[in-house]
């Protein structure tokens, strides 16, 4: 297991940037597209849709960043995406899926901070949409981060 000064190092806060860095590029494509599929009440302006989308985009950076670490540290590897890709690319979807999950829930369903449009896909009353975000962007940023290591 790695220690709270390796998770600190240089090396890691390198490798989580990347991730992050990765993820804040493909969560950028996925949120703008699956705009059509949300109502947002408190978005009236162009301004305050751009506003929602960037929050979006900055908890999706952050929940990626989290995740990758708290797979590091489950598996015990900072470089899981070189040395473990099948157990780090499974943690990360799964925690990404859960979180969607109840984060959809409670944002729908308990607070309206966003809705659903009739065109959106459920699952159990959970949009689709961002069900499968962190299905393909997960295994497309470790695809994407392994490249970059020159990794095969």
């Amino acid at each position: 297991m790695h220690s709270i000064a390796q998770f600190c190092s240089r090396g890691a806060r390198t490798t989580i940037a990347l991730w992050a860095g990765v993820s804040l590029l493909l969560n950028l494509v996925w949120e703008v597209a699956q705009l059509p599929l949300y109502t947002l009440p408190s978005a009236q302006s162009a301004a305050q849709i751009i506003y929602a989308v960037a929050h979006c985009l900055a908890g999706d950076v952050m929940i990626a960043a989290t995740i990758f670490a708290g797979t590091a540290w489950l598996i015990g590897d900072l470089d899981w995406p070189i040395s473990r890709p099948w157990r780090g690319g499974a943690a990360v979807t799964l925690f990404g899926v859960a979180y969607t999950a109840c984060s959809e829930w409670y944002n729908v369903y308990q607070i309206g901070s966003w809705g659903y449009t009739s065109s959106m896909p459920l699952i159990y009353g959970i949009g689709l949409a961002p069900l499968l975000q962190w299905v393909f962007i997960p295994v497309c940023t470790l695809l994407i981060v392994r490249a970059r290591w020159h990794v095969k």
